[in-house]
């Protein structure tokens, strides 16, 4: 009598089976682990709509900043919102906050991201849980982007408010080294302007980005490159580590609320070269 083997397409079937005999889990349980801490950290400190305000610090999560409300302790000034005080029409059982009205934004381009998108396909929807691991439904189709997750061909759009988006941090981390039209250096001014830079390689990395540069040319000059050559060669440079810069930039995103925000409450000091 011949017995069946285990085994399909040279894979062994069923839910995590597997050949590979490393840590295969570890990738994606860390990836689950980090994804659910930010986006519940994001979430908390989204629909708190205070201390988001120190000095001259303004936490990226709450930035621009569209309405204020003067009276909350750790807000913006009414000088620094867009459209000053948050209008009568406010509905009461939505939270006041300023971050309420951007972080769709900046979240709909790192939740379209294609590195974004193999990481929580394996970690939140095993499908697969890794590579040559079997998946959460063997016998499930793939559709890729024409089910569920189409959204995430809006992707491309996306980029484009986040290429808006790196200009609005980069005046917000240029404002932090002025306090009361003084120049100074403090360490909110440093760690603003990293979070800056780590978001610049994220976003210049994005696939898209470099789709949009120049993607849709057959080929490029490679003996004298045009400026768009030199540009696209450039975003190769931040594609290659696309990785690294998504979760280091993440991180820092919100590590930078939590400085900004502990200032504010005088949790901590802010070391500066200004006189307070």
């Amino acid at each position: 009598m011949s017995r069946s083997l285990p085994v399909v397409g040279g894979h062994r079937t069923g839910f995590g089976a597997t050949l590979r005999s490393d840590n295969w889990w570890a990738g994606p349980f860390a990836t689950f682990l980090g994804l659910s801490a930010f986006v519940a950290y994001a979430t908390w400190a989204g629909l708190q709509g205070d201390h988001y305000w120190a000095g001259s610090y303004l936490s990226p999560l709450y930035s621009p900043v569209l309405f204020t409300n003067p009276e909350v302790a750790g807000a913006a000034p009414i000088q620094h919102a867009w459209f000053g005080t948050f209008p009568d029409w406010w509905p009461a059982f939505v939270p006041a906050s300023p971050a309420i009205l951007i972080l769709i934004f900046p979240g709909s381009f790192r939740f379209t991201c294609y590195y974004y998108r193999k990481a929580y396909y394996r970690s939140f929807a095993g499908s697969p849980p890794g590579c040559a691991v079997g998946p959460l439904a063997s016998n499930r189709k793939y559709r890729g982007e024409t089910g569920l997750l189409i959204i995430q061909n809006l992707h491309r759009y996306a980029l484009y408010f986040a290429l808006i988006f790196i200009f609005i941090l980069a005046y917000d981390a240029y404002m932090g080294f002025f306090r009361d039209g003084e120049f100074g250096v403090g360490v909110g001014s440093i760690v603003l302007t990293l979070n800056v830079i780590f978001l610049g390689g994220y976003t210049f990395g994005c696939h898209s980005f470099r789709h949009l540069i120049g993607g849709r040319k057959d080929a490029m000059t490679c003996g004298n490159p045009t400026l768009t050559g030199k540009a696209w060669r450039l975003a190769n440079i931040f594609n290659r580590r696309h990785m690294a810069f998504a979760w280091t930039s993440l991180f820092w995103v919100g590590f930078t609320d939590v400085y900004v925000r502990l200032v504010s409450m005088g949790v901590i000091e802010d070391l500066n070269t200004w006189s307070n």
